[in-house]
């Protein structure tokens, strides 16, 4: 045992100097584990909402985008498709868009917010195949109804408005997911107005 004097200051300094590098080696090692606790860019913008200009979208084109990893079609009817959509409600499964498939803003005849453009994810409500849009050849698949969607997985009909006909597989009209007119040429899929 030495008789040397103590070295409180020394002392004071180590113990100190010790507890700085510590808190230090602590914070490094907690921060990125935080961080990871916070979605990822990718994360955050797979369900960020989806702004489409629709401008250049010409009567009878689809035009598809991807929301939340989901397919969603925008499609700008003519007054022809527009007109003979009343005339089917004998032949779907739920006419009147009673089903909660869609906004109450789109629970209309056309299931739109503008009657020209439909606004559908582009999944069948049977088991989730992509089904195709036939402009000019559904008559095929339904009698005397020029344009539709038709799934080649299973056969399930939709009409120009996404209501699904009677006799198919697929139990629900097509999903209109929630969206809003920014201006006359630009849609936000993903949020509803007042939302954004």
């Amino acid at each position: 045992m030495s008789n040397a004097p103590v070295d409180n200051g020394r002392r004071r300094f180590l113990t100190a100097a010790t507890a700085v590098v510590g808190s230090v080696g602590a914070a490094a090692v907690a921060v990125p584990f935080i961080k990871s606790w916070n979605p990822s860019a990718k994360a955050k913008a797979a369900g960020a909402p989806v702004e489409v200009n629709i401008s250049k979208l010409e009567p009878g084109q689809l035009l598809r985008v991807e929301w939340r990893g989901k397919p969603v079609w925008i499609v700008r009817r003519t007054q022809e498709v527009l007109d003979g959509l009343a005339k089917l409600d004998g032949q779907l499964r739920d006419p009147g868009s009673e089903e909660p498939q869609q906004p109450v803003y789109a629970q209309n005849s056309v299931r739109a917010i503008k009657d020209e453009y439909f606004v559908a994810v582009g999944l069948c409500t049977h088991l989730g195949c992509s089904p195709t849009y036939q402009p000019d050849s559904f008559g095929e698949q339904v009698e005397g109804v020029p344009s539709g969607f038709f799934c080649p997985c299973h056969g399930s009909k939709f009409d120009m408005a996404g209501r699904v006909f009677q006799g198919v597989p697929a139990p629900l009209n097509l999903v209109v997911p929630p969206h809003f007119y920014v201006d006359d040429n630009t849609i936000l899929i993903g949020v509803e107005k007042g939302t954004a």
